[in-house]
């Protein structure tokens, strides 16, 4: 059996030596970079058309190139297609939580004000005992148990941290997790957080769920850090909430727009989307598409399966 692959264009400078690799570690691969041959094609790596998806009437498997492609990826015809999709889940989950875990910690030690003392060249201590969060004494809820969710919760839990979360799927606390439970307690749970760390993806159910309206549930003391999909947050009910702190990595727009009033708050600290950035990536994503390239070929399930319907 010879599978015809088609790396969809533009092939960026990471991808480019791909197809070679992938012909050279499995024998019966044959891999194409041109468009046009997805009307031959049993799977295809890259973003797919509608246009294309009409004309491959032999396509079983497409390799998503991330692990959260953006909303469009999923339109309607591709959801209903029988073509099995995967991503790159999980490839970067070490960067995310070490990421994850410097938000926290900056902000548990008030380091965003020190930052901006520093920037005016001012002195400026703080001794007050509540200007400081004691991670051995605080409650933290991961929403989202998946990969970064587990390992931030993991990490968390190291400081003596008691960790608590919800999941839609998942139902097994993973290693470090006090309880996990399902998404209708979130509300309930909320007001008993110290951290609240957002890590779900962006689906027609996650899409705004946090917005003015649960945003009443958190304690005013809250440490909240969203490091998932920015959909998942109205930003606009963010600015106007009081929280103890808020670090963000994704947004709802991006890049977020100068004057959104977050990047003047003294409580907020930013990142531009770089959660993820970390040496081996390239690596992990073409161990990716090799192991279910081989799969593919042997018949075997493969990897990363995404349930279409939710994006995930």
């Amino acid at each position: 059996m010879t599978l015809v692959l088609v790396m969809l264009p533009p092939l960026s400078a990471e991808t480019a030596e791909w197809p070679g690799r992938l012909e050279a570690a499995v024998p019966g691969v044959r891999v194409v970079t041109d468009a046009e041959a997805i009307e031959r094609a049993d799977a295809a790596y890259g973003v797919l058309p509608e246009e294309l998806l009409k004309r491959a009437g032999r396509l079983r498997w497409l390799q998503a190139p991330q692990a959260g492609p953006a909303p469009d990826f999923y339109y309607p015809a591709l959801v209903e297609h029988p073509v099995v999709v995967t991503n790159m889940r999980d490839t970067y989950t070490d960067h995310v939580a070490t990421h994850t875990l410097a938000l926290v910690l900056a902000m548990a030690r008030g380091l965003p004000r020190y930052v901006r003392e520093q920037q005016a060249a001012r002195w400026a201590p703080d001794w007050d005992p509540q200007a400081v969060l004691p991670l051995g004494e605080a409650t933290a809820l991961i929403i989202g148990g998946g990969a970064v969710g587990a390992e931030v919760g993991r990490l968390l839990a190291e400081f003596g941290t008691t960790v608590i979360g919800v999941d839609a799927r998942i139902t097994e606390p993973p290693k470090g997790f006090a309880a996990l439970h399902p998404v209708d307690h979130l509300d309930e749970l909320l007001p008993t957080a110290d951290v609240v760390v957002l890590t779900v993806p962006h689906t027609p159910q996650t899409e705004g769920m946090i917005n003015a309206e649960r945003l009443k549930h958190f304690k005013p003391t809250a440490l909240f850090v969203n490091v998932g999909r920015g959909p998942t947050v109205r930003l606009d009910d963010l600015a106007e909430a009081q929280l103890g702190g808020i670090a963000l990595d994704v947004f709802e727009t991006e890049p977020l727009p100068p004057d959104h009033p977050l990047w003047s708050r003294p409580d907020v600290l930013i990142t531009p989307h770089v959660a993820g950035a970390g040496p081996h990536a390239a690596e992990r994503r073409f161990a990716v598409l090799l192991e279910n390239t081989r799969r593919f070929l042997a018949g075997d399930p493969l990897i990363n399966q995404v349930d279409k319907a939710q994006r995930f």
